[in-house]
């Protein structure tokens, strides 16, 4: 019986599924009724039913004209609108404060006139309405939106739509004539000093303690053995000890192996590290100051902050991530420990806090990395007095303000 009844099921759900494609057009005319327009259907049915129990002439009366008023308003959206829409955002990543437009040009592609069309542009929260004026066959109009830029952010710039209905507001038929562009709002930032100097100090790549057979750290000499690159031989060390002890071994450079500077940046993001909206705004926008130097230095760079995690990111990549981040409940050290997992060979980490982040949960994020690692933790407190302190092989920098950032990286910074 059970299993009749999973085969009854599932045939019609079949069913509906083939159906759906049939229905699409139903459902598309069922979602142009406003709410509006529902209560006049509706009021006219009940008018019908009480006209006919009752023999109430009044109430057909009623129904007939509130019918009518309904099949008038769905007259409202017969007929296509043809027009052709183009969407251009510039530039599609700014700073915040920068100047950005949408360019919006609507062209009339039929072959009678256009009547004034009132379009919809959706920009972020806000929506930006203007009204095309009546166009002949085959002309364009431009016009340009200032778009949202105070604060850092992504917004979705589009579609732009077109509103069919009628003045009573009982049908409604919107039509998109474009798709979304992402407008990127990055956040504010301040120069600071190249990775090669002051507490940061990487650019040349960390020494090993592993030999290699050609890098840049030169270590000592030794016999050749078969396999070494004969581009290594010191001539000149081999001719002074054939000539003091009359071996006739060759002599070869060993090296230290280096590594490429990786710089890692973790954005603390959560919501109790901070004591407001405005304190976490400067910590991200310090960290993204420290992404922006690292990527014109085109330094090796990964960055977490709550779920989101970048390995290698480049470019505009690198800031985007600043520009997505939000408050959150991921813990600091957790986030720490996915980026080391995804990128086990940084050699600087720099971990960016707010002022009510508990520094036993900050301290037990530098700690998962090795002590190889130059790990500096930057803690925002709004109005303290620049600071840099070394604990635990550690170096703790203490913010008042996004203005302090190239004075805490240097060498002379307060200690």
């Amino acid at each position: 019986m059970t299993a009749r009844v999973g085969e009854v099921r599932s045939a019609a759900q079949e069913r509906w599924l083939a159906a759906q494609p049939r229905l699409e057009p139903v459902s598309r005319a069922v979602r142009c009724v406003s709410p509006l327009g529902w209560m006049v259907l509706g009021a006219s049915v009940g008018s019908w039913l009480l006209a006919a129990l009752f023999g109430w002439t009044e109430f057909a009366f009623v129904a007939a004209a509130l019918l009518a008023l309904f099949l008038l308003a769905c007259m409202f959206t017969i007929g296509r609108t043809r027009i052709d829409v183009g969407l251009r955002v510039h530039p599609t990543r700014v700073t915040a404060g920068d100047v950005a437009v949408a360019e919006v040009r609507v062209r009339n592609t039929g072959s009678g006139r256009l009547l004034p069309v009132p379009l919809e542009l959706p920009c972020g929260d806000t929506s930006a309405r203007f009204l095309v004026p009546g166009l002949r066959p085959g002309a364009e109009h431009d016009d340009v939106v200032m778009l949202p830029s105070q604060r850092r952010g992504i917004y979705p710039i589009g579609p732009i739509t077109t509103l069919r209905g009628d003045p009573l507001g009982l049908i409604r038929r919107v039509l998109s004539w474009t798709g979304t562009v992402d407008f990127i709002v990055h956040p504010p930032t301040v120069f600071v000093d190249a990775f090669g100097t002051g507490v940061l100090r990487d650019l040349e790549g960390r020494t090993t303690n592993d030999t290699s057979l050609s890098d840049l750290a030169f270590q000592a000499l030794r016999e050749y053995v078969p396999g070494d690159d004969q581009r290594h031989i010191h001539w000149g060390a081999t001719a002074t000890r054939s000539s003091l002890s009359g071996s006739t071994s060759l002599m070869v450079r060993q090296f230290l192996d280096t590594r490429r500077t990786h710089a890692g940046i973790i954005l603390d993001a959560s919501r109790g590290a901070y004591a407001d909206d405005g304190e976490f705004e400067v910590a991200v926008q310090v960290a993204a100051s420290l992404a922006q130097r690292a990527v014109r230095d085109k330094v090796d760079l990964s960055q977490a902050s709550g779920s989101l995690v970048l390995t290698y990111a480049k470019g505009h990549v690198a800031m985007d991530l600043y520009a997505r981040v939000e408050l959150g409940d991921q813990r600091i050290d957790l986030v720490a420990a996915r980026l080391a997992r995804c990128s086990p060979n940084m050699s600087t980490v720099i971990i960016v806090t707010g002022s009510r982040a508990a520094m036993d949960a900050v301290t037990q994020a530098a700690g998962v990395f090795s002590t190889r690692v130059n790990v500096v933790m930057m803690q925002v407190v709004p109005g303290a007095e620049l600071a840099r302190q070394r604990s635990v092989g550690r170096v703790l920098v203490t913010l008042g303000d996004l203005a302090d950032l190239p004075r805490a990286l240097a060498a002379g910074a307060p200690q």
